[in-house]
């Protein structure tokens, strides 16, 4: 299943893209506590009833300017169940202000690639693109 789907930017669920064997997440600005449990919720429902295997997750959080203790969590924890059900996780456009401020609260998010960009993600995960190197899989992930 694949189409359009407007980027989150308020209250309300998170869209989830389908593209192929890869589920790509857009964030954009504030996710509210509830919002972001919902959405682990729902990757983990899509990536378990696809019809399609799904390979991977890309989580886009260039328009995300304050990443908390708490969605840092959310965003673990997604990697880590979708692990579980045999998909990878990347996290693209993350910003270097949320870059930082992860470090300096500790989360090193275990089990999430990263990559600079949403091209890069998916090049990542092996779906064909332009392979640019600006992306990094954390070992074990």
């Amino acid at each position: 299943m694949t189409g359009f789907v407007a980027p989150h930017s308020g209250p309300g669920p998170v869209p989830v893209l389908a593209l192929g064997d890869v589920l790509l997440v857009t964030l954009q600005g504030e996710l509210h506590d509830g919002a972001a449990e919902q959405l682990q919720h729902d990757i983990a429902q899509r990536i378990a009833s696809s019809a399609t295997p799904v390979n991977g997750v890309v989580i886009d959080i260039s328009g995300v300017e304050i990443v908390d203790s708490f969605l840092g969590r959310v965003l673990a924890e997604i990697a880590a169940s979708s692990r579980l059900l045999a998909a990878r996780t990347v996290l693209a456009g993350m910003r270097p202000a949320v870059a930082i401020t992860l470090v300096e609260m500790g989360l090193t998010l275990p089990g999430l690639g990263t990559a600079l960009n949403v091209e890069s993600a998916l090049s990542l995960l092996g779906r064909a693109t332009s392979a640019a190197p600006t992306a990094h899989l954390e070992e074990g992930a």
